[in-house]
């Protein structure tokens, strides 16, 4: 390569990103290199503003992952302010028997103006700045940053287990769950990375108090032996300069440490330091006029200063009374803001308008709830039940309607209440300024908070207050908010009554969108064929029996295919069926080749198809003692099923396959019944039960 390629390609280097790597080339510089007195002085105030800044970025960022960069510039600071030592230590060496001003004017006026000229009292003062930052805020800082990274990496495996539940209940988007993994990964690791730099700030103070016994003892030394100056003159000179050097060093360095310290005693919260002071601190007015009440009467005591005790006492009542009048506006203004009903409506009148439609889908909440749908006040619930529609329609194949929210003041201040097409389908009771800690099944240890159980699936829970969901995840509780509580409730209900959500006109679209593909299809099939409401009740069939209609295409061909020879709804939901046993058996198995199912004994079966045969429209027509018996069986096969992590699965003829999960739906919900032909060919079954035999049989198919 030539000169002139040689010099393009420097050239064409990049020059952002060269701050850093040039200040610590220069940080090590400074060890080793002599430094004038006025660059020293622009760099100990550097460090001054540096400080302040780090200082001020920490008290304004909202959450502290926000400034997860603070340990590498707590590191830098620190080997900054080293450097700096260093480098003063040599010219208060070199030029200390000048006089005060030899290492800038800075140092000087530190060790002058600051502590008056006095170089006791400098000391007094070094050690005191120097005790509260080892002692107090140091030592506090790293115990806490300690504590915080062994309880965030013992509460990991929770909080991953609690973006699983929210993504499997659609609560979330892949990207949120991603974004949201990572943040905990960040977190561990920002803390961990405060205790390291925790120890930095230790090792600091020492170095500090190392260099000023260092300063003293060998400045003394320097002055009298090489400079001949007499012991006070010394000692003047060299010890004001290293107080000076002490102070200007080590303000920055309790500055630094008291932003370390905010910055691992912050709740994760999106609020600055200062909206959860003043939310938090001021936001109650009884606890401050009880204070003012006691300042006051201390006040009144002879021999105290009367004066400051009284005026201080004012001025909190005084705060005091303006909190409660605020809080009484804002209640009275929520209030107004329930509209009335218009003068002229009175008099109007009645239309159609007048008549209310049904909501299909309902959420009433109480008062105290509304917060968590008004997105001007943070709540998430209209994001978290728009996720949850968003699953649902992924999940079964059709569009859920919107969800019509209002609030009900005839419900408890925080209950709600799900309603279908106006009929009230389930309702809990939350505690909005709380999180539910669900006991999967098995915890270690007990968390504080009352007690309660899961409106969803009815699991024990304990509703706790936010400071303590880290120490619940530690326990092994799953820690969910008062928002995603209702969503996930909301979403069960809505999967149980999918069959009820499906209407003329969902069905007309589901058609509309497969004609785009398969017009013929459509054409052909409806009205040709069968009526719409014919394909809704089939539809309506498989969504009730757990079968999603996602596969629209495989649907309508087997209804344009059995539609000719049958137009029973069942005949068509068991065609149907058929048609789409793969998607059925990789909803129960997965992707297993061998299925686990329970048989009726050929005898049993046998007395069920004659009743079914005899009289088909009144179901099964057997003695009540033969249907318990056979219900109590099954039901113990289930939870055989269930105790070693399979599916319950009862496998009859056709025929029967119908009334009978129709009959177990609701006295055995956890078992799902298939007919011989629903299974693919190829895969197998492993007889593992017979009801209403006296032993067990196995058999491959």
């Amino acid at each position: 390569m030539n000169y002139t390629g040689a010099i393009s390609t420097v050239r064409a280097l990049p020059l952002t990103g060269l701050g850093i790597p040039v200040l610590l080339v220069a940080m090590l510089a400074m060890m080793v290199l002599p430094l004038p007195p006025m660059m020293l002085d622009l760099f100990f105030t550097f460090n001054i503003a540096l400080s302040l800044v780090v200082l001020l970025v920490v008290i304004y960022t909202t959450r502290p992952l926000d400034f997860d960069v603070f340990p590498t510039v707590l590191l830098a600071a620190t080997l900054l302010r080293l450097a700096l030592n260093v480098a003063s230590t040599r010219i208060v060496l070199l030029e200390g028997h000048t006089g005060t001003n030899a290492a800038g004017n800075v140092i000087q006026s530190f060790g002058e103006f600051v502590v008056g000229g006095n170089y006791a009292v400098g000391l007094v003062v070094f050690a005191v700045l120097t005790i509260i930052n080892f002692v107090v805020v140091t030592k506090g800082t790293g115990r806490i940053s300690e504590v915080n990274a062994r309880f965030t990496l013992d509460a990991m495996p929770g909080k991953q287990m609690a973006i699983d539940a929210d993504l499997n209940s659609g609560l979330v988007t892949q990207e949120e769950a991603r974004a949201r993994r990572a943040e905990i990964a960040c977190e561990a690791d920002f803390y961990g990375s405060m205790d390291g730099a925790s120890k930095f700030i230790r090792g600091d103070a020492i170095a500090a108090i190392l260099i000023l016994f260092i300063n003293i003892v060998f400045g003394l030394g320097i002055g009298m032996i090489q400079h001949d100056l007499s012991f006070m003159q010394a000692a003047h000179n060299y010890t004001l300069l290293t107080i000076g050097d002490g102070l200007v060093a080590q303000i920055p360095s309790l500055v630094l440490s008291t932003a370390a310290a905010i910055a691992v005693t912050r709740v994760s919260a999106a609020k600055d330091m200062g909206d959860q002071v003043i939310g938090q601190l001021l936001g109650r007015p009884r606890p401050i006029a009880i204070a003012a009440g006691i300042i006051a009467a201390l006040g009144l005591i002879p021999g105290m200063p009367n004066m400051v005790f009284l005026t201080l006492g004012a001025m909190f009542g005084g705060l005091a009374f303006m909190i409660k009048q605020k809080q009484d506006a804002a209640q009275t203004q929520q209030a107004e803001q329930i509209e009335e009903p218009d003068v002229e409506s009175k008099f109007r009148d009645l239309s159609w308008e007048d008549v209310p439609m049904v909501d299909v889908i309902g959420l009433e909440v109480g008062y105290r709830l509304i917060p968590l749908v008004d997105k001007a006040q943070g709540g998430q619930l209209m994001s978290r039940i728009k996720g949850v529609r968003r699953k649902l329609s992924q999940e079964l194949g059709f569009l859920i309607q919107a969800v019509h929210i209002r609030d009900n003041l005839d419900l408890s201040p925080t209950a709600y209440r799900i309603t279908l097409m106006g009929v009230p389908l389930g309702e809990g009771e939350v505690y909005p300024d709380k999180e539910l800690a669900i006991n999967p099944g098995q915890v270690f240890g007990k968390v504080n908070g009352i007690d309660t159980r899961d409106p969803t699936f009815g699991l024990e829970a304990v509703w706790i207050d936010a400071s303590l969901r880290d120490e619940a995840q530690t326990l092994g509780y799953t820690v969910v908010d008062t928002s995603t509580v209702i969503a996930t409730h909301l979403s069960q209900l809505l999967h149980q009554h999918a069959h009820e959500l499906i209407g003329h006109e969902e069905v007309q679209h589901l058609l509309d969108m497969l004609a785009k593909t398969s017009p013929k299809l459509v054409e052909d099939l409806v009205p040709k064929m069968l009526p719409l409401g014919a394909v809704l009740k089939v539809l309506q069939n498989m969504l009730q029996e757990g079968v999603p209609i996602r596969d629209m295409r495989t649907i309508a061909e087997t209804l344009a295919e059995h539609a000719p020879t049958s137009q029973n709804s069942d005949v068509l939901t068991a065609a149907v069926r058929t048609a789409l046993s793969r998607q059925i058996y990789q909803h129960i198995n997965g992707m297993a080749n061998e299925m686990a199912v329970i048989t009726l004994d050929p005898e049993l079966e046998q007395i069920l198809l004659q009743s079914v045969q005899t009289a088909p429209e009144s179901g099964l027509g057997i003695e009540p003692g033969l249907a318990e018996q056979m219900i109590s069986e099954l039901n113990q096969c289930v939870q055989q099923q269930q105790t070693g992590n399979k599916a319950a699965v009862l496998m009859v003829s056709p025929a029967l396959r119908p009334i009978l999960a129709k009959l177990l739906r609701s006295l055995a919900p956890n078992l799902h019944v298939l007919a011989y032909n629903e299974v693919p060919d190829s895969k197998q079954i492993k007889v593992v039960a017979a009801v209403g035999s006296n032993g067990n049989n196995g058999m491959n198919r």
